[in-house]
């Protein structure tokens, strides 16, 4: 128990309740611990691990990578192949007007990244947000987030920030004439995994064209075909001005990433010049795992299995102590009722060999985010034993 001791004693922690479980490796939906035992990742390191752990194909191009070079220089100055080849592919991925992207080191930064590219674009100064949303930790994003709790602590933030409900309708007309940017989580994920209604988005796409707004889209969770499209937002018959994505882009290394039309991306060039710089965005090690994934999401099949497998956790997660099942795709929150029967739940998980967490804002949902790579009969594995755990507790 030396390295739990450590942790405690020298790494930070971000609440009072940090677990210390002793990683021994990862491979595939399982996580070994230094206890000799295995689990089953139902979490996939938050949405993170799209294609599971040490995926062989991700595990490669690093390698490959790292024979070659590492950091060269700062972003945006030298052509690398990798940080070349995975932006021309997310283009070639992606519905016009999507076709230049500011590659990044996480989710966070990319949402400032897009605030500061839809200001400089509108000249204005307004940005419109959603009440319940999460963007991230840094002082921009905090700033877009919609949870109080959260921030009062690390005010002042960003001013002229307004939020608006979700999925109201009524609401669409405090975008205005100010406006720069009206951000949204395409699903929101911290408040539980909300689906837009119907043609919300469409109603919202609308209604900024019409002023003259910027629609950032953040797909950080859903993005990198969660949802069975490699974007959740194609789902809705709409395209951002401005997409923002991250964690499940990576293959389990960390990276984010903001796109845009190059009449919009071209804007933070000059006056001034530099008008977002990253040393390490874009960087070749990272680029190649971001490219390896990708290439695998698009070209393995997986996004096809997603509705199947979606569909065979809701059929298994039917009990009287599961109220409700929101999300769509591999991107679930279960309904438990409470925070603490929740965290129990989870605890209890745990003990039988299986990973689950909770919601950010609303922790009587549990999350269930695995890996794409999960086979049914993993899914069911992990399922048996939540029902296991519900019964018993």
């Amino acid at each position: 128990m030396e390295m739990q001791k450590d942790f405690f004693a020298y790494q930070a922690q971000t609440t009072p309740y940090a677990a210390g479980f002793e990683v021994e490796k990862a491979e595939g939906s399982y996580i070994y611990g230094k206890d000799g035992k295995k689990y089953l990742d139902f979490v996939a390191g938050v949405s993170a691990n799209t294609l599971g752990h040490s995926h062989p194909k991700v595990v490669q191009a690093i390698k490959n990578q790292a024979d070659k070079y590492l950091h060269v220089m700062v972003y945006g100055e030298y052509a690398q192949e990798q940080p070349v080849a995975l932006c021309r592919l997310l283009a070639e991925a992606t519905p016009d007007p999507l076709e230049i992207t500011y590659l990044v080191n996480s989710g966070a930064e990319a949402i400032d990244g897009s605030l500061k590219l839809a200001k400089r674009y509108t000249g204005r100064e307004e940005i419109i947000s959603f009440k319940n949303s999460y963007h991230g930790n840094t002082h921009g994003a905090l700033s877009v987030s919609g949870n109080e709790v959260h921030k009062r602590e690390f005010r002042p933030l960003l001013p002229m920030v307004t939020f608006i409900g979700f999925n109201e309708e009524r609401d669409l007309e405090r975008i205005t004439e100010k406006t720069a940017c009206v951000i949204m989580e395409t699903i929101q994920g911290a408040a539980g995994f909300l689906v837009p209604d119907g043609d919300y988005l469409k109603k919202l796409k609308r209604r900024c064209e019409e002023v003259g707004a910027l629609l950032i889209l953040d797909e950080i969770q859903p993005g990198f075909g969660r949802t069975g499209k490699l974007f959740s937002f194609e789902h809705f018959g709409i395209v951002p001005d401005i997409l923002v994505m991250g964690k499940g882009m990576g293959g389990g290394v960390p990276v984010g990433a903001f796109m845009s039309s190059r009449k919009i991306m071209e804007t933070l060039s000059h006056s001034p010049k530099l008008g977002h710089i990253t040393t390490f965005g874009g960087n070749p090690l990272i680029a190649a795992a971001s490219h390896a994934t990708l290439k695998e999401v698009l070209e393995s099949g997986l996004m096809n299995e997603v509705d199947e497998k979606e569909a065979l956790f809701r059929e298994l997660l039917v009990h009287p102590k599961i109220k409700n099942i929101n999300g769509k795709g591999l991107m679930l929150a279960v309904n438990l009722g409470s925070p603490e029967y929740t965290l129990e739940v989870a605890k209890k998980c745990m003990e039988k060999g299986l990973i689950v967490f909770w919601q950010l804002y609303r922790n009587e949902y549990m999350r269930i985010s695995p890996p794409l790579t999960i086979s049914m009969d993993e899914i069911r594995e992990g399922c048996t034993v939540i029902l296991d755990v519900l019964n018993e507790n």
